[in-house]
């Protein structure tokens, strides 16, 4: 249903196979659960070494580390008008299609992350937010 290849929003992105119908659950967000405390080194020591962050906030206790046993899904891109939005169910935290998505469209979410990180947004050329 979805490949990993070259992104014109950022790096590496993840597009559709094929359509994927609004709602569908498309893939979960894999990785290595840890803390918060345990989040906050790895990510300054990511940031220090010129790595990727991909903690994504599980829950108050728990965050996921998909640089640890991650899948694809780490690799889904960001944008303000998404075509997918996130459901966490059960202690997973799911990607679903916002909208029906087209056969080769690139996956996207919204972060919604508070802009700490001073991360200039790539969604498109005029953005101005910052992740």
């Amino acid at each position: 249903m979805i490949q990993k290849r070259r992104s014109k929003i950022h790096g590496a992105g993840v597009y559709a196979t094929r359509a994927i119908p609004k709602n569908t659950r498309i893939i979960d967000y894999a990785g290595e659960k840890i803390s918060h405390g345990e989040s906050l080194k790895r990510e300054r020591r990511y940031i220090r070494n010129g790595r990727h962050i991909w903690c994504f906030t599980l829950s108050t206790r728990t965050v996921i580390d998909a640089g640890v046993g991650g899948n694809i899904a780490r690799f889904i891109n960001h944008a303000c008008r998404p075509n997918c939005y996130i459901e966490i169910k059960d202690g997973t935290i799911w990607i679903r299609a916002a909208r029906t998505i087209k056969k080769g469209e690139e996956l996207t979410y919204d972060y919604n992350t508070d802009g700490d990180g001073l991360i200039p947004c790539q969604c498109r050329p005029d953005c101005q937010r910052l992740l």
